[in-house]
């Protein structure tokens, strides 16, 4: 155990050479400053693009080598550190080599240990600069989570290779946001807290429109080839989307008097269960709102789906519900064809005409259930005709589309769609793709931050979960501040 000096017998100094600044020029600031110099008096490039790539690396060396310096301050070299108050000592020091935006950074450093049976050791280094997961600078971690977002570990291989700077692996692209995912759900409740008392309501927002759904995703352990034996056991067809699970999205949408979208809030999570988180965090998200503007007018959008009905008729506060006009229409065109026939014209000129009706007419829906018992009773053998009148006068009430126009109220519930499709089926349905639990999860929080313009408030409150104090016994100083 290393006592305090006397101040005034030993100033105070790095605690090893990397820490001290540099008094010459580092080596790649050196190459930096003589390839700038030597363009001073050169002939103009003849190939711009090769000397824009060779500039652009001896930049990023030169940044590698200051972030290298700087990062190496943060480290502590003493026998004995406490973290959370809990004694930690030293074990050995070794260098490691991070991701930095600019490429890689190598810097020596010093490692602890309880020394407990099964404790790992900890680098305070990387505990007081928020690395990430021991492997990423803040900065690295945030560019490469928001790139696997967007595309697959092996795009953004090929993108940051292409960009010049760091250069992760695919492997490392495809780890990095299973594990912030796994920080991120630990608190989530409380993070997702935070983004919600951090928003801010438009002060044009009159109206608030909440919705939800589900897309069909291909899963790992969807148990597809015991559904597909089931199948063949009760001599169903074997085809069709077996080892598909539902992913559930959902959105609350702000708009202005004109009927006009201000901002969506996007949300989804991986199978579950009644989709149960998804609805708790759809219903505070509501709540959130309605407690800073209690004078906005709520709508409920939704398709046909009995368990979203269920949910949606049961959120507070009672509001309208309405169904939407799309999907309204698509089974108003499958009663009038399966009564002229798909291509019959008269099937097209019907449907153009009903279709205005139901959305314009203040009684459209009543209109158009008269017209289809008109055509259920006029064809009785045909049991879609019967089974598309059931289903508008099953939800009629939820239909009242004249009355929610002249409200400029949100009559459909496109921004839905949109985000069943943005969220989950571009990123997780291309070729190939199966998902377990986790790891789609992972691309899904980060997706919805992102679409939500929330991705730079998440990650300040997930890049405080990497940081921890480190301080030093009373007994115990360090050469140079911490």
């Amino acid at each position: 155990m290393e006592t305090k000096p006397n101040p005034e017998d030993a100033p105070m100094a790095a605690s090893h050479a990397a820490i001290a600044l540099p008094t010459t020029t580092s080596p790649a600031k050196a190459r930096l400053l003589e390839f700038l110099a030597g363009r001073r008096n050169a002939s103009p490039v003849t190939d711009l693009e090769a000397f824009e790539r060779e500039m652009h690396a001896l930049f990023a060396a030169a940044e590698c080598e200051a972030l290298a310096q700087e990062i190496a301050r943060l480290d502590v070299d003493v026998p004995v550190i406490l973290i959370g108050g809990v004694p930690h000592r030293r074990v050995v020091r070794c260098e490691e080599t991070y991701f930095g935006a600019a490429g890689p950074v190598r810097v020596m450093r010093s490692l602890y240990s309880t020394r407990e049976e099964g404790e790992r050791a900890v680098c305070p280094m990387e505990l007081r600069g928020g690395m990430v997961e021991g492997r990423w600078t803040p900065l690295a971690a945030r560019q490469a989570a928001w790139v696997v977002a967007h595309l697959t570990p092996q795009e953004g291989e090929d993108l940051f290779a292409m960009l010049g700077g760091m250069a992760p692996s695919k492997s490392s692209l495809d780890r990095l946001p299973k594990q912030l995912s796994e920080r991120w759900e630990a608190e989530r409740e409380k993070f997702e807290k935070a983004l919600r008392d951090g928003e801010v309501v438009p002060k044009e927002a009159v109206s608030v429109a909440v919705s939800l759904d589900g897309v069909m995703v291909p899963m790992k352990d969807g148990k597809r080839e015991e559904k597909r034996a089931a199948a063949r056991a009760t001599g169903k067809n074997e085809r069709g989307p077996a080892g598909y699970q539902e992913v559930g999205c959902a959105t609350l949408s702000l708009y202005d008097a004109e009927g006009e979208r201000l901002k969506t809030i996007r949300l989804a999570r991986m199978p579950e269960p009644k989709k149960a988180t998804l609805k708790e965090s759809l219903a505070a998200e509501l709540t959130a709102v309605l407690e800073k503007r209690p004078d906005l007018q709520v709508v409920k959008l939704a398709d046909g789906a009995k368990d979203n009905w269920e949910y949606l008729n049961d959120l507070d506060p009672p509001s309208p519900q309405v169904l939407d006009f799309f999907h309204a229409t698509e089974h108003l065109k499958s009663g009038l064809a399966a009564a002229h026939g798909e291509t019959n014209p008269a099937t097209h000129i019907q449907f153009e005409k009903l279709r205005l009706v139901l959305r314009d007419d203040e009684n459209g829906t009543e209109k158009v259930i008269r017209s289809l018992a008109h055509l259920r009773d006029k064809h009785p053998a045909r049991k879609m005709i019967a089974r598309e009148l059931r289903y508008f006068r099953s939800n009629r009430n939820r239909m009242r589309y004249a009355q929610m126009k002249a409200k400029t109220l949100p009559i459909g519930s496109g921004v839905m769609e949109a985000a069943c499709k943005t969220l989950a089926t571009q990123r997780m349905k291309r070729s190939g793709m199966r998902w377990r639990h986790a790891g789609g999860q992972a691309i899904l929080t980060l997706r919805a931050l992102a679409q939500s313009d929330r991705f730079d408030c998440a990650w300040k409150m997930l890049g405080k979960a990497y940081r921890r104090e480190v301080t030093l016994p009373d007994n115990v100083m360090a050469l140079h501040q911490l």
